[in-house]
């Protein structure tokens, strides 16, 4: 977890930040070129349309289990839902959301204490597990139990939440 300044700056520290631990941990690299657009979203959305924590911060978070990697951006909450817009061409804003439900697993809101939070989970195997799976052989137990707490909690999948099972895609397909 990691609290960055309400300010547009934020974006490109986080980006740094997450890229960095995950091409670390062994992250495909269109994995993490998918990501890092997701967390650019979410954090550009708490800027645009939410107010900043008490402290004047939002607060970034990211946890892997298995090959689940769960992105999340908190903030102080709006006077509305964070939701998909329509997107259309003509319009200069409103796709972001739009780019996290085609890039991620699923995505949805959480509420707690005056916080909102904005999460995402995307499919992030190893470099070279699929691999080693597709070749019959099993990865090491080592490389699946990363946390030892579920992602989001008891009401991750709760009421408000938007999940979405699909095939992965890929902002840059490699």
């Amino acid at each position: 977890m990691v609290l960055l300044p309400h300010a547009p700056s934020s974006v490109a520290v986080a980006r740094r930040r997450l890229g960095s631990e995950l091409t670390a941990s062994g992250v495909e690299p269109s994995v993490v070129d998918d990501a890092s657009v997701i967390v650019s979203e979410l954090i550009s959305n708490a800027l645009r349309h939410a107010r900043p924590l008490p402290s004047g911060q939002v607060r970034v978070s990211w946890t892997r289990r298995g090959d689940l990697i769960e992105i999340a951006v908190s903030d102080g909450g709006a006077t509305t839902e964070p939701r998909r817009g329509p997107g259309t061409l003509s319009s200069l804003g409103g796709r972001g959301l739009g780019i996290v439900e085609t890039l991620a697993e699923g995505w949805g809101v959480r509420h707690e204490d005056g916080t909102t939070t904005v999460w995402a989970r995307l499919h992030a195997p190893r470099f070279g597990a699929e691999r080693r799976v597709t070749a019959g052989v099993l990865p090491d137990l080592i490389e699946i139990a990363d946390l030892a707490e579920p992602l989001g909690g008891p009401d991750a999948d709760g009421p408000g939440a938007v999940c979405r099972e699909t095939s992965i895609s890929r902002a840059y397909p490699g």
